[in-house]
């Protein structure tokens, strides 16, 4: 029987073994997903909602187990506790707005003797892929709209947060979910690729690396199913000189490197305005030092183990190659297990950088940023839209029409200012480039869960 493995970064044991799914177990939960559907769009949306808020209080009833669950799996450390305020305020004002959301558009010029509007309905099938760095937050950007919505849902969880899927499960359990509303099911890569090419998936959110969105795209190819890929990014920052310099660093280095530097709209590249690069610099680095690296378990540590070794290998491939090419490393703090082929990595501030190293042109996702001076906004905005990406942007100023004007020129998802790797669930989740395509949360975020269907009701003559 084919099983996947669990590694915890922490101490490389496995954690947690599931079987993957047989081929006929996969059927099942379609045919299960298929026919629980159109009961489940029959409920009202705000019986929906319901049934989503008791399984919020269900999983935030779990928080004890799930904190010290999530740092065996990924590393993160326990002293920053779950991830259930982001939960919270992303499932509570996706029940906040959908009535509004979903309620029929009425046509805008009203014709005597007719009724005329459109209907926003479910696609059916969802599936969410989620990923392993933020394993709760992401999922539920789906989840919670598409159940809302009148779909039903089948998730699949990456190998690293197996455990996951499972709480998710267990909570719309207590939360008393008719049977087959929502499924969790364990499956490897060549049955995910065989599921989605069967056409019987109306919808799939992925979110991970460039490379999986095109297998995604592939394996989905012909079925004319919609598709949520929120890829790869390479998030920018650019600091002016009327900045409030404490501001931004300590907002900048938590950006930078919390959760390991895991972040999907994680700062990966720093601009600073040559009239305070220096003090930036200064501020930046001893912010950095004051990082602790070690067990996620212990509650001193601030910075925990990637989740894998190969990705903290990756990052020292770039620091090495940033420093051939003329990098200077500011911190070289000294970790016990920081060596080649372990999750362990200790925090790395790089300035001297440029966009011929890799540090500055591909992504990281790890506890390394570049930090390079440049002379105006002209500069800035060239290299912030020099990448292959495009998920956020963070503008740091004290004046707002100033960050407006410039984030009209960032080729992005979302522009920040004076704050970064954050998402507000009132404004809609997206990316441009090889970040991918489609939109979470917001009303926008309802109508990517739903297709338009027209009603053109002539009355009796």
């Amino acid at each position: 029987m084919e099983t996947i493995k669990l590694r915890s970064p922490i101490d490389g044991s496995v954690y947690a073994e599931r079987p993957v799914a047989t081929d006929q177990q996969v059927g099942a939960a379609v045919e299960r997903a298929k026919a629980a559907q159109p009961d489940w769009a029959a409920l009202s949306v705000s019986e929906r909602c319901r049934y989503m808020l008791a399984m919020l209080e269900a999983l935030v009833a779990m928080s004890d187990e799930i904190v010290p669950e999530i740092a065996w799996q990924m590393g993160r450390p326990t002293r920053y506790g779950g991830e259930f305020g982001g939960v919270k305020e992303r499932t509570q004002y996706m029940v906040e707005i959908a009535e509004a959301a979903l309620k029929p558009v009425m046509a805008s010029n009203p014709k005597e003797g007719f009724r005329r509007y459109v209907k926003k309905v479910p696609l059916g099938v969802v599936m969410v892929i989620a990923p392993w760095n933020y394993p709760y937050l992401t999922a539920v950007n789906t989840i919670v709209p598409a159940l809302i919505a009148g779909n039903t849902v089948i998730l699949k969880h990456a190998a690293q947060t197996l455990l996951v899927g499972e709480r998710f499960a267990k909570a719309f359990e207590k939360a008393g979910l008719p049977k087959g509303v929502f499924q969790n099911i364990v499956l490897n890569h060549g049955q995910t690729e065989k599921l989605l090419g069967s056409g019987k998936i109306d919808h799939v959110n992925f979110t991970g690396s460039v490379t999986g969105g095109r297998a995604i795209e592939k394996a989905a190819a012909g079925t004319f199913m919609t598709l949520g890929l929120e890829l790869g990014g390479k998030d920018p920052a650019y600091v002016l000189p009327d900045a409030k310099l404490d501001h931004a660093v300590a907002n900048l280095v938590d950006g930078a490197f919390f959760n390991s530097g895991q972040c999907c709209c994680g700062i990966e590249r720093i601009y600073v305005h040559e009239k305070v690069y220096d003090a930036f610099v200064e501020g930046f680095v001893a912010e950095t030092r004051n990082y602790v690296v070690g067990n996620p378990l212990d509650a001193s540590t601030t910075l925990g183990p990637m989740a894998q070794a190969r990705f903290a290998d990756l990052i020292r491939e770039q620091k090495a190659e940033a420093l051939r090419k003329g990098a200077k490393a500011h911190i070289n703090m000294k970790v016990e297990k920081d060596i080649a082929g372990s999750p362990y990595l200790a925090p790395e501030v790089l300035t001297e950088v440029n966009h011929q190293m890799s540090v500055m042109r591909e992504e990281s996702f790890g506890p390394i940023v570049g930090i390079m001076k440049v002379r105006n906004d002209e500069e800035a905005i060239a290299l912030m839209n020099d990448s292959p990406y495009g998920l956020t942007a963070s503008i740091w100023t004290r004046d707002v029409d100033h960050a407006a004007a410039i984030g009209d020129r960032v080729e992005t998802g979302t522009i920040f200012m004076n704050r970064c790797d954050y998402l507000d669930p009132a404004l809609v989740w997206t990316g441009v480039k090889d970040t991918g395509k489609g939109a979470a949360l917001s009303a926008i975020g309802y109508d990517n869960l739903t297709r338009p269907k027209s009603y053109h009701l002539r009355e009796a003559i």
